[in-house]
């Protein structure tokens, strides 16, 4: 009787963990988001199967980088020589490896508790994201990046797909923070797939004339990338509790992987950032990739949190308590 109540209370446990893996997870990937991908790689069926990984994609790819995207990378490294703070940056990789492990945390807990104002639960988790932020825009680091990077086109994303997936070190960063290899399909598929909702975000020089606001006022593009996805996350504690009559299991749910995949973005760009200021581990062509894909990632899942979290339809708001 009593080995038949432990097996019965060790099934009620795995339920309860496997339901919250569950929302804990990536979307799941299409078979049209597949065909987006290896259509970009130039990669057949044939040569990976139906459900390739990155590493079977890596494997067919030809190891030589892209002169143009070295040559970015190269004066990247050469104009910020010297000015980044290389522990600073460090520190802020740490911090944000240790609040992405915590994520899960945050999500379990729902909707922030709190009386008269709500606790900090999202905020917690982007505070070294705030001094990465704080430090790049003082050195002039994202003004940098604009000026040695193209703006969102198929040709550039696309070179970015292929140097992306070639570069491992770049994909072991992304597992050191808790991303699996599903979740790393998913921001690669974020910062190649996209190229029409990637291509409206232009460098600020590029911005024309006469939009209504003062271009002068508009941060360079990867700046936009990055603060608006701390914004996003720190809004995300008031806008929760104050709505939480509104919230679902499916908008914490979704919510739960936007952050972490603006988070990723996030932390790649920081990699990138301290490889400029130690030359750790990324080609010249690697750290262009990273670049150009954490800002993709960022500006990709800063959209989806506001369908996800932030613009609450009838469809998806929890229906009223009196009915």
């Amino acid at each position: 009787m009593w080995c038949g109540y432990y097996v019965f209370l060790a099934g009620v446990g795995w339920l309860q963990s496997a339901r919250a893996r569950e929302h804990m997870s990536a979307p799941q990937i299409t078979t049209e988001d597949r065909e987006g991908l290896t259509r970009t790689l130039g990669v057949g069926e044939s040569q990976v199967g139906e459900r390739p990984t990155l590493s079977q994609l890596r494997e067919t790819l030809d190891a030589e980088a892209d002169d143009s995207f070295a040559s970015m990378g190269e004066a990247i490294r050469a104009d910020l020589s010297g000015r980044l703070d290389a522990s600073l940056l460090a520190e802020g990789r740490d911090g944000l490896a240790e609040r992405i492990e915590r994520l899960p945390e945050v999500r379990n807990a729902g909707i922030p508790a709190g009386e008269s104002e709500p606790d900090r639960l999202y905020r917690e988790v982007i505070e070294p994201g705030w001094d990465v932020y704080h430090h790049l825009a003082d050195v002039g680091f994202f003004e940098s990046v604009e000026e040695a990077l193209p703006r969102f086109t198929p040709e550039h994303i696309e070179t970015t797909a292929h140097e992306l997936v070639r570069a491992e070190p770049l994909s072991e960063s992304l597992s050191s923070v808790g991303f699996d290899e599903h979740e790393q399909m998913v921001l690669v598929m974020n910062a190649v797939n996209n190229n029409t909702r990637l291509a409206r975000w232009v460098p600020t020089k590029e911005i024309p004339s006469g939009v209504g606001f003062d271009v002068d006022h508009v941060p360079p593009l990867h700046q936009r990338a990055m603060g608006g996805s701390l914004l996003w996350i720190n809004a995300m504690d008031v806008h929760l509790w104050h709505n939480r009559p509104l919230i679902t299991e499916k908008i914490l749910d979704d919510a739960y992987w936007d952050v972490k995949a603006m988070l990723g973005g996030l932390s790649m760009m920081t990699e990138a950032a301290h490889d400029v200021a130690e030359g750790e581990s990324l080609t010249d062509a690697q750290l262009t990739a990273a670049l150009t894909a954490s800002a993709a990632i960022m500006i990709v899942n800063q959209e989806e949190i506001c369908k996800d979290a932030f613009w609450i339809t009838e469809e998806m708001r929890a229906p009223p308590k009196g009915r």
